[in-house]
Formats: C-alpha cells, structure tokens, sequence
C-alpha cells in the first residue's frame, strides 16, 4: 500500500479554465454536490499522484479522485448566475407532450440527471412537476424526486440555502409558471 501525505498547497489547476481548492463545492456527476475537503499527495510504487478529496454528505461518501481524472468523471465547480438564469428559465416554460413509452422517457432522463448538466436536471424537473403529487407513477416521483434534490442542492449551495430552502425555491418558480 502507499502513504500519504497532505500536501502544503491547498489548489489544484486541472484545466487552465479553473483551480480547484479546498473547500470548494463542487459537482460530481453521479452522486452530486460536494465539498473538497483535501487535496493530498499519495505515493504508489514509488510514484506520487495527486488527489482531490470530495466529501458528499447526502450520500455518506468521501471520494479520492486522482486529479488526473477529474475532467474524465465530469467533475466541475458549481454553475455560474448566467446558468442560474437559464434554469430559471427552463423551470417557468410549458413542457412539451411527449409520445413516447415511459420506460424510454425514464432512460432519458435518468442519462440527463448522470450528466451532470444543471440544465439538462432542470429539464428533467420542469417534465416531471406536478402540483398534485397523486398525478405522478411512483418512478415519475423518484426520478422527479432524484433530480430535484440534485439540482436543489446545487441552487443550495450557490444561494447560501439548505436542501429544503432551495426546493422551497425551485417550487416556487415552477408554480408561478
């Protein structure tokens, strides 16, 4: 097995559009928004690698991810108040009727919420809105339920609210639609 040691530098330059830092949120895909805690150097074999450590409370999990593949998984910091709009955006247009088997639907949008695009989750939350949670299969809640909270909890983060305040405002753009 290797050691590890933490690192003195506390940012890591994956792209040269952004360094990653601790105490950083950032989205994970997958799992959703989460918190470097670390960035730390391990040594295997003789060699060192840098990992970024991601603590993702909602699903109990610390990730170390070498930073090398940080881009690969999709890894990105939180949107911008630009993207912030155009969710907006998307959370007060009509949805459009879609003929198509729920089992594709739901393929399509559990795709969409793996993404990682917060607009694309947006999408998936305006589809599956329903004021009345009686009109809704029980997958159309969990999907609608999944990409609620992983969108809610990046609004969160960027807002400065918790998990529910940010639903609470999500909700809102979605009924005054």
């Amino acid at each position: 097995m290797g050691t590890q040691k933490m690192t003195t530098q506390a940012a890591v330059q994956v792209q040269e559009a952004h360094v990653f830092q601790e105490n950083e949120y950032v989205v994970y895909p997958v799992h959703g928004v989460g918190k470097i805690i670390a960035i730390e150097d391990r040594s295997f074999e003789g060699q060192t690698i840098k990992f970024v450590v991601i603590e993702i409370k909602e699903e109990k999990l610390v990730l170390r991810v070498p930073i090398n593949n940080l881009s690969k998984l999709g890894i990105r910091p939180l949107f911008n108040p630009q993207t912030m709009a155009q969710i907006e955006d998307i959370l007060r247009q009509r949805i459009r009727v879609r003929r198509m088997m729920w089992s594709r639907r739901a393929q399509e949008y559990e795709s969409k919420i793996n993404s990682g695009d917060p607009v694309a989750v947006a999408e998936v939350v305006r589809e599956l809105y329903k004021r009345n949670d009686m009109d809704q299969s029980y997958s159309e809640r969990q999907i609608y339920q999944q990409a609620l909270s992983r969108l809610a909890r990046e609004v969160g983060a960027i807002k400065g609210f918790d998990e529910a305040g940010a639903v609470q405002h999500l909700r809102g753009i979605l009924d005054a639609a």
